[in-house]
């Protein structure tokens, strides 16, 4: 196999020369289950672990999709500089991003016309597409389910932001050609959403076999139960790569306040003829969106939205400078034991 099969490209390969020595070689993350790794290098496909001095110095961890530097074989040494990520804030109190699928080109977030379809969730991961650097379409799956797709689509399609809205059904095996078009060898893409939308039936049927395992959703509110236990990348038959993820419970947002004006364009655009120019939206005088009749749920969810990602941009800013301090607290530390009198030369 040859490495542009799995998506290398001249980026990859500058970044590699960069970091590379002798006896090192590149590989593509195909799987990534907690310390276990799937390579798919020229030569072979291997599993690896991660280096000590990689572990000990980095704070990044390998994930699917990743270029790395493989050395020894089965050692990853470096990671290659990301082109695009799709990231959430990790769960939990700690403010640190969580890489989902790196080097896609192609995000499909995944929606359910099902009893669980819910434009405020797939607002936020819209939000995260765009934010990724990645192209984000959506698909309606579960179109055999919904009385009046073509009405749900439109209603999608205004609050989509420009993003493409395709309809299927992995079901009955309908719109999968919708999908196809915008697949072509070499480009990988990412199939995103919550539990029970589909997205291991979609990858079975554009992949042409039954690679993933799939379970039915509850009867009683069409919630997903986790099927897909972990990341991992496919070659399909036809060039192209995908990347199937576990239904994510918690979707907080690992963005910047380009991206909110990114997924909601319909009311940045309007917003620039608000009287004032920190207006929030919420009663001011002269506010252009509330005169434009934005749907209040699709307001209220962007203001959230919005406060969302200014808390977290003070977050980071307090991690931020904490770990300024704790580095200038090493320098000053190692700058003191360097100029102890059992640290002079002889002669100074």
């Amino acid at each position: 196999m040859y490495l542009e099969e799995f998506g290398w490209n001249s980026h990859f390969e500058r970044e590699f020369a960069r970091v590379c020595e002798a006896g090192m070689e590149p590989g593509r993350v195909a799987l990534a289950d907690r310390e276990r790794f799937l390579l798919w290098t020229e030569a072979s496909e291997t599993e690896a672990t991660v280096s000590g001095r990689l572990r000990h110095l980095s704070e990044h961890w390998p994930v699917v999709g990743d270029w790395v530097a493989v050395d020894q074989g089965s050692r990853i040494a470096h990671i290659l500089p990301r082109r695009t990520a799709f990231s959430r804030k990790q769960p939990g109190a700690v403010t640190r991003e969580q890489v989902i699928a790196a080097n896609i080109d192609i995000v499909f977030v995944v929606c359910g016309l099902d009893g669980d379809f819910n434009p405020r969730r797939m607002e936020r991961y819209l939000l995260l597409g765009w934010e990724s650097g990645a192209k984000p379409i959506v698909v309606l799956n579960k179109e055999d389910l919904c009385a009046d797709v073509s009405a749900v689509a439109a209603g999608v399609e205004e609050i989509a932001s420009g993003a493409p809205v395709l309809t299927a059904s992995a079901r009955e095996a309908w719109g999968l050609p919708a999908l196809e078009a915008h697949l072509k060898p070499g480009l990988t893409a990412a199939f995103v959403g919550s539990s029970g939308t589909g997205k291991s039936t979609l990858v079975n049927r554009l992949l042409g076999r039954e690679q993933q395992l799939t379970r039915e959703v509850r009867v009683g509110d069409s919630r997903g139960r986790h099927t897909t236990v972990r990341r991992e990348l496919f070659l399909a038959p036809n060039g192209w790569l995908l990347i199937d993820t576990p239904g994510l419970r918690e979707l907080q947002l690992w963005a910047g306040s380009d991206s909110a004006d990114a997924a909601f364009s319909d009311i940045t655009a309007i917003a620039a003829g608000c009287r004032f120019r920190d207006c929030h939206h919420e009663g001011e005088p002269g506010c252009a969106v509330a005169a434009a009749g934005i749907g209040e749920a699709r307001l209220a969810h962007y203001t959230k939205l919005q406060r969302e990602l200014a808390h977290l941009d003070r977050k980071l800013d307090q991690r931020a400078a904490q770990e300024h301090k704790r580095r200038i607290k090493r320098i000053h530390r190692a700058l003191r034991r360097d100029s102890r009198p059992w640290n002079l030369k002889p002669g100074t």
